[in-house]
């Protein structure tokens, strides 16, 4: 799978807080709808089924890929010393 880019990632998670947050705090028809396509989205960039699942997967791709980042800055500094 590839893995989505973190800005792309974290702005789809901060949608869908947010979407989440309007429709609990106030239902509507246009909140439902942009939980469930946030919800889709989230699900597709993570390659899950569920919302739990998506979230959980989230998580750990954003450790995924903040270790990446940690290991190319390490490199980056040891080939600079």
């Amino acid at each position: 799978m590839l893995l989505p880019a973190e800005k792309e990632l974290r702005a789809v998670l901060a949608r869908f807080a947010e979407a989440r947050f309007r429709h609990d705090l106030q239902p509507t028809g246009r909140s439902s709808r942009e939980l469930e396509e946030t919800s889709a989205r989230l699900c597709a960039m993570t390659g899950t089924a569920s919302v739990d699942q998506a979230l959980a997967a989230a998580d750990v791709l954003l450790q995924q890929l903040r270790a990446d980042r940690r290991a190319a800055t390490k490199a980056s500094r040891a080939l600079a010393a």
